[in-house]
């Protein structure tokens, strides 16, 4: 029997705000069958918060509807199914609204919505009967913070998305799904995956973390700029996801970017943990994932191992922290530390003192060159952060004073920022609740309800088995790169010690990071496996916090990934509270991996041979 053709699944989006093009673009520019959609960020359901604070009736991801207006005539006519979280925290508000639309249209499409992930209003009941809803980072049980939450979503996983399409819908519009479970659910649907195929969930698990985030997946915000094609914008992914879970990643042809084992590589490493990598249907173990080129813009992954879902779902709380405000002095030329200092000193005598608000916060940014040839090149900033549950005490008070600064502190002051009121921020609280607790329902167009059962019993399962270095190539005989081969002894010809060079670590690994509320990753990949075989003996979590000073103090876990050429470094409070929260000049730490890559180290100069450093 010939087995079902692949099940081509296409991502438009990786953030609320992504190119308003992209469902054209992958609807118009080739064979697609389902068309996917990632909004949601901790941080997009505070904004949608405040979206629906404004007008009870918004609350999702009002670019999507924008979208769909101009495209599902033609996703209709191709046939091709359309499942998004756009739905934010009023799912049932998108769908109605997305009826409208296609009635205005004249288009025959069946819209369901998926709900039951908003557990806002029963976080009373859940500590009722024992959640105590505790900080996955730090421990603390939610009541004990005194805080008051604004949102609360479980993210579901894929059965609700399955249910869905089973009910016929051609759109299926979600709230706080996991990113993967867009494209779990169309492939568990199409393929009739039963709720314990933890392997195929699994792969299918992989190819979503793969398409979640977009264009990072064809050449985004990717390490090695000289392996690009050219300049123009990458186009959107599509995973080609087979009956057994694998799947191939490509793109359209003629777009822009690269799909490589690179850039693949790149985005398995994003906001990512440990192996397991847990999804509320099934746990996918990163550490069998295998990655190939299969041809041109195309890489298969396959091998990978699934486990039995947790019986826990994670949980994003948000509530609102308070309120904040910032400005900038610049520094020009000689002594800034000194202007800084006498900035510093004249803005919070004028205030008060630092003690009058919850959080200030100073850094000094950047430092001006030698001799500087530039305007530019002559300036550094200290930038001033200030917190507090008192709007009045960061808002006008505390610009304004910065601003009567200009003609009474160091030479050559001023600011980059005019004076602004203050604006509220939220905090991220991660936290888990019992699987069985989360009513998930499909809502269909016919406003039939049904009910979606959790996955069944977990069955027993062999444990997956222990990684290893993939492929070997030439360079990876002999011993690891950097170290010293053995003595020769009697009459043996001598052995060659590689010599060493300093160079930015960029030079020879890729790294691509990102946050999870206040913790960050940093997932760091060698190019072929001598390359690997040095980093694991080379990027220890002493080194990791020499090099990244910021995390000295902090909690470093390092997870190794060899079947990747990879280890990934988990951060825990790097950036505070997260979301809105966080004081860094990176707050969501989309720069630390460039930043570890530009650290001077030293390296074997044989591996600037082999890697085209």
């Amino acid at each position: 029997m010939q087995a079902p053709r692949p099940l081509r699944i296409a991502n438009c989006s990786g953030f609320y705000g992504d190119r308003r093009s992209a469902p054209r673009e992958l609807l118009e520019g080739g064979p697609i069958d389902v068309l996917t959609g990632d909004y949601l960020a901790e941080l997009t359901m505070l904004i949608l918060w405040r979206s629906r604070a404004r007008d009870p009736a918004k609350g999702y991801a009002a670019s999507f509807l924008g979208q769909m207006e101009e495209c599902l005539g033609l996703a209709t006519d191709k046939g091709v199914k359309v499942v998004a979280n756009a739905g934010g925290l009023n799912p049932a508000g998108l769908a109605a609204e997305l009826r409208e639309v296609a009635g205005r249209l004249g288009l025959d499409v069946r819209v369901a919505h998926v709900e039951g992930d908003d557990l806002l209003d029963r976080l009373d009941d859940l500590r009722a009967v024992g959640e105590p809803l505790a900080h996955l980072d730090t421990g603390v049980p939610l009541a004990a913070a005194g805080v008051a939450p604004v949102t609360a979503n479980a993210y579901l996983g894929a059965w609700g998305i399955v249910a869905a399409l089973e009910g016929g819908a051609d759109v299926v519009v979600c709230g706080r799904v996991t990113d993967a479970s867009l494209v779990v659910g169309p492939a568990a649907w199409h393929f009739g995956w039963a709720a314990d195929d933890w392997d195929r969930l699994a792969g299918a698990v992989v190819a979503g973390h793969v398409l979640e985030c977009g264009t990072q997946a064809t050449g985004g915000n990717y390490a090695f700029l000289e392996e690009l094609p050219d300049s123009r914008l990458p186009g959107f992914p599509i995973a080609e996801v087979a009956a057994d879970g694998s799947a191939v990643v490509t793109k359209h042809p003629g777009t822009g970017g690269l799909v490589s084992v690179g850039t693949v590589t790149a985005q398995l490493l994003y906001e990512i943990g440990g192996p397991a990598y847990q999804n509320p249907d099934v746990v996918a173990r990163f550490d069998t994932v295998r990655v190939e080129q299969a041809g041109p813009d195309r890489v298969r992954l396959h091998g990978t191992r699934g486990e039995p879902a947790p019986d826990r779902l994670k949980v994003a709380v948000n509530y609102l922290g308070g309120f904040r405000n910032s400005m900038s002095f610049v520094l020009t030329g000689l002594d800034v530390e000194a202007k800084a200092a006498m900035a510093e000193a004249a803005l919070f005598e004028r205030l008060g003192g630092r003690e009058r608000f919850q959080t200030a916060v100073t850094r000094l940014v950047g430092r001006p060159t030698a001799d500087p040839a530039s305007a530019e090149e002559a300036v550094a900033e200290l930038r001033v952060t200030v917190k507090d549950p008192d709007p009045a005490k960061v808002g006008r008070a505390f610009s304004s004073a910065a601003i009567e600064l200009a003609l009474a502190s160091y030479p050559g002051c001023y600011t980059t920022t005019p004076p602004g009121d203050a604006t509220p921020y939220g905090v991220y609280w991660p936290t888990l609740v019992r699987a069985d607790l989360v009513d998930q329902v499909v809502v269909l167009d016919t406003g039939h309800r049904l009910p979606v059962k959790p996955p069944t019993s977990p069955t027993p399962h062999p444990p997956a088995p222990a990684p290893g270095v993939p492929d070997p190539d030439p360079a990876a005989s002999g011993p690891p790169v950097g170290e010293r081969s053995p003595t020769p002894g009697p009459g043996e010809p001598a052995v060659h010690t590689p010599s060493t060079v300093r160079v930015p670590l960029g030079r020879v690994f890729g790294a691509r990071s990102g946050d999870k509320g206040g913790t960050a990753n940093v997932g760091v990949w060698a190019r072929n496996a001598a390359g690997y075989r040095f980093l694991e003996g080379f990027l220890t979590v002493e080194r990791f916090r020499e090099l990244i000073p910021e995390a000295g103090e902090l909690v470093v876990q390092r997870h190794e990934l060899p079947n990747l050429r990879a280890l990934n470094f988990v951060v825990v409070g790097l950036l505070g509270e997260g979301v809105s929260s966080s004081t860094r000049v990176d707050p969501q730490a989309k720069g630390l991996g460039e930043w570890l890559r530009a650290r001077v180290v030293e390296l074997p100069a044989e591996l600037l041979d082999t890697q085209g450093g």
